[in-house]
Order: structure tokens, then C-alpha cells, then sequence
């Protein structure tokens, strides 16, 4: 505090010494010139000292206070060493051990696939036929019956004959008998026929000679003399069905000798056909269907000798929409649409539960977004402080290691160029967890721009303090900013005393 004449005993008391200066000045000045010099020197003295007062008080400290990073021991920690940033040092500073907290599994779980139950569909090949006429007609044909005896099935008819001899007749008058009022045995549903005084016998499934040695071992069974034979009079357990462009829809069964296209076609009584160059006989076999061009059937007797097998259907189409082979084959395609349905069902249960997985994904990722927003969530974190637009704390990301550039230039808290010193860009880390460890203050030296580069490299860890200095000027600006009212008001009071 400054005085200006001679202080009185009680403001000497209320200012301790250390901080009063008391300079004199006299009441009435001389009139000589020399003490009209002096008078006036004290007077510009009277206007300088609050200014030079003030500056002396922020020069040491008592005015104006900034952060500052001071190597060696401290009261707070054991020590504080400065590390300049260089690309060794960003090296070492990295291996320090950190693990980025993990997002919950909900963030990496997808709806996946679910196993039903597999819905098993009937391939059934289409014929080739577009809708406008093509070029040519594709050319599939079946594959080749393997040769084998005629087995008896049911609903054929099977006739026993004897020998004439009276004997025989005689024991077998009964047989006879029934065979002359039934015109021969039928094979029933469960694959036998039935012969009276000898009783069942299984035929189905067999070859006639297999027929005749199960019939000849019931007749010794039965003490009955076994001269007989046996021959089938009806075949009509297997069949092939012919439709289509024929002058007549038949039924051709097949007997002890193979049945031929040729021969099935003739017995609907051949083609009735009005363009043979787009016609084409298709054969519907074990859900396939197969195609022979009638061109090309005529042409070629290995075509005409095909052999049928017992369930085949044979359809004479000259359409292109395959609207007669699809009522020909109803049956079929109405099995199709009822296997397709069904798996359409099963299909739409699965998405049902893929959705009902999905809003449960959903749910738990904005339950974790709201703790999120509410700070509810266990998070790591550095602090930036000094000369940045906002001090904050800098949340680090989740599944991945966060680097000095994005703290500084990321966000609203960032490096402040204005009143920031680059030559004073630290991150300040603890050397321990314990209380009382060192600190490693790593200095980044920004003055040559191309230094931050190493600020993309530089690894942060939590609890990491971002401290960036002032600049001199910007350090003297606030003093003076701090002190203008002061200036002020001693001016005004000097220019009044």
C-alpha cells in the first residue's frame, strides 16, 4: 500500500510493514525553482507509483495466479518428470498395459438362423416350354428300365387248372368246383388268394414261378396231389396311363412282356395331331417329367422302343402353357402347392421369432443407450484442463484406444490456438495407483506443426490429464485485464489529491 505525505500511526496498524511503502511528500512545496522542479517530479512520481505498484505485486504472484508444470518433488507427489514427445518416447509411453472397456453382447448378437422344422418338397422337374414357339423343343429322355420278371400284384387275376384224370378230380373236386364258379382267384389287398380245403397263399410280390412253388407247397401240405398249373388270365395290378393329343385316353397294363412307347401310343390309337413340329410326348415318372419331340420320336426307333415302367404317364401335348399336362397331373401338382404351403407356414413362424429376437436385441442396445445418458454407465475418462475452449472430461470409446488428437480436436473441449501455448501441450500420468507416486508429464512440443503428427499416435489411458499452458502474452494480457480498474481508480484518486 502507498502513501502519499506522512502516514498516521493508525494506518501504519492496519497494514503489516512488508506490504506498505510509504514514500513522503511535502504539503507545500518551496518557490525556488529548483523546488518548483521537484514539486513537479514528485507530482508525475504520485501519477507512475500505482501503476508501478501493481506491476511489482503481479510480478510476484500476489495479483495474478497460472497453472505451471515444475519438475521435481512436490507436496502432493514424490515427483514430476518432464518427457519430451519424439517418436521413441510415443513408443514407450504405449505399452503401458490398458484393455478399452467392451460394448455388452447385445451389440455384437444378431438375429442369427433358427432351425425348424424342414419342410421336404417333391422336385418336379418342368417341361422346357416358353411361351412364345422356340427354335426347337428340348430333348429329356428317361432313363433306361432295367429288364426283370413280371411280380404278381394285387387285383390280378391268377387261373389254376388240373389234370383231367379222375383221380385228380376226384381230390380236387372241391378246387374244381370253385375255380369253375369264380373263373379263377384274384389276388386280394393283403396279397394273397384264397383256395378252399388248402387255405391262403401269399402271391404278391412274386414272380410266377415264385407264385407256383408257394401253391405247390400247400397242396403237399395239404396231402392233395400236386399237379397243377398256374398262369395269370388278368393283368391289373401295374399300369401306364396315355393321354394327351391320342385319339383315345387308355389305360395300357403291363403284362409278362415289357410295354413299349410304340406299343402304349397305338393302343390309344396314335397321334391326333394337327402340327407335329411343336408337339412333344412327355413322360411323367417318379416326380420327373421328361420330353421327346414327336419330330423327333418318328424319326428314331431307339425313341419308339423306350420301355415303360408300371406308374409312368404318358402325355401327348401340343400346348405351350402345359395347361393339359397340369390337369393331367392335378394330383401331383396339388401335393406340390400343399408341401409349399406348408413350408410358407414354417417359414413365417421363423421370421415371427427372428423378429421377436431382433426388438429383444433392440431393447437392451437403447436400455444401455439411456445409462449411457444418465452417466449410469462404467466408463474410463481423461480430464482436459489449461487453455482449451471448455475444461471437460473426455469419455474414451468403447472398443477402442483413444490417441491425444482426438482429445484435442474432437468435440467442444478442445486445443484453444488463440491463448494456448503449443509449446505446452502435456499429458500428465500417474506412475502408480497407489497415493503419493510420481508423475510423468509428456511434453508435446507443438511449435513446428508437424509435430502433430505424433498426437495421432499417442495413446491416452484413463485418468490421463490433458494440461495445455498460456502463452506469455496471454498471461500479461490477463493481468492487465485484471488490473485496469485498479489503474483506473488510482489515477482518478491521484489526479484529485
Amino acid at each position: 500500500m502507498i502513501w502519499f505525505g506522512t502516514p498516521s500511526k493508525k494506518q501504519h496498524r492496519k497494514v503489516p510493514r512488508r506490504f506498505a511503502t510509504c514514500i513522503e511528500i511535502p504539503n507545500e512545496l518551496g518557490r525556488s525553482k529548483k523546488d518548483r522542479l521537484q514539486a513537479k517530479m514528485m507530482k508525475m512520481m504520485k501519477k507512475m507509483l500505482p501503476l508501478v505498484g501493481v506491476l511489482l505485486l503481479a510480478s510476484c504472484g500476489v495479483v495474478y495466479h497460472s497453472s505451471t508444470i515444475s519438475e521435481g518433488e512436490t507436496e502432493t507427489v514424490a515427483s514430476v518428470r518432464v518427457v519430451p514427445v519424439t517418436a521413441e518416447t510415443v513408443q514407450t509411453a504405449n505399452r503401458s498395459t490398458y484393455v478399452p472397456r467392451k460394448l455388452p453382447a447385445a451389440f455384437f448378437a444378431t438375429t442369427g438362423s433358427v432351425r425348424g422344422p424342414r419342410v421336404e418338397q417333391a422336385q418336379i422337374e418342368p417341361a422346357f416350354l416358353p411361351e412364345r414357339r422356340p427354335n426347337s423343343l428340348e430333348t429329356r429322355i428317361p432313363p433306361e428300365v432295367p429288364r426283370q420278371p413280371y411280380k404278381i400284384g394285387v387285383g390280378d387275376k391268377l387261373l389254376l387248372a388240373t389234370p383231367s384224370a379222375t383221380t385228380s378230380v376226384e381230390q380236387l373236386s372241391g378246387l374244381l368246383a370253385a375255380e369253375n364258379r369264380r373263373q379263377g382267384y384274384t389276388v386280394q389287398d393283403d396279397g394273397t388268394i384264397s383256395i378252399p380245403d388248402i387255405g391262403r397263399v401269399v402271391v404278391a410280390g412274386r414272380t410266377l414261378e415264385e407264385a407256383e412253388s408257394a401253391v405247390f407247397d400247400k397242396l403237399v401240405a395239404a396231402g392233395v396231389n400236386p399237379a397243377f398249373s398256374l398262369e395269370i388270365a388278368e393283368f391289373n395290378s401295374q399300369r401306364v396311363t396315355i393321354g394327351g393329343a391320342v385319339k383315345n385316353a387308355t389305360v395300357v397294363p403291363l403284362t409278362l412282356t415289357p410295354l413299349r412307347l410304340n406299343q402304349a401310343i397305338n393302343a390309344a390309337g396314335g397321334f391326333n395331331l394337327t402340327d407335329r413340329d411343336y408337339a412333344s410326348v412327355r413322360i411323367y415318372r417318379d416326380g420327373k417329367l421328361y420330353q421327346i419331340p414327336v419330330g423327333e420320336y418318328l424319326k428314331k426307333g431307339s425313341l419308339q422302343n423306350l420301355v415303360l415302367q408300371d406308374g409312368d404317364s404318358v402325355f401327348v401335348d401340343t400346348d405351350f402353357e402345359l395347361e393339359k399336362a397340369s390337369e393331367y397331373f392335378a394330383q401331383q401338382i396339388q401335393l406340390s402347392n400343399l408341401r409349399q404351403a406348408t413350408r410358407k407356414t414354417a417359414l413365417e413362424e421363423l421370421e415371427f421369432e427372428i423378429e421377436l429376437r431382433r426388438a429383444a436385441l433392440e431393447e437392451q442396445r437403447e436400455s444401455f443407450a439411456q445409462r449411457l445418458a444418465v452417466d449410469a454407465v462404467d466408463r474410463d475418462f481423461v480430464y482436459l484442463v489449461g487453455e482449451v475452449f471448455k475444461q471437460a472430461r473426455y469419455p474414451l470409446p468403447f472398443e477402442r484406444k483413444a490417441v491425444l488428437a482426438d482429445a484435442l480436436f474432437g468435440g467442444s473441449s478442445g486445443f484453444a490456438s488463440r491463448t494456448g501455448n503449443p509449446r505446452q501441450i502435456y499429458i500428465l500420468r500417474s506412475d502408480g495407483p497407489h497415493a503419493g507416486a510420481g508423475v510423468t508429464a509428456w511434453n508435446l512440443d507443438a511449435t513446428n506443426a508437424a509435430n502433430f503428427v505424433l498426437a495421432t499416435r499417442m495413446e491416452l489411458r484413463p485418468n490421463d490429464i490433458i494440461f495445455v499452458a498460456e502463452q506469455p502474452i496471454t498471461k500479461w494480457n490477463r493481468v492487465l485485464t485484471q488490473l485496469a480498474p485498479n489503474l483506473v481508480t488510482s489515477s482518478v484518486a491521484s489526479a484529485v489529491n
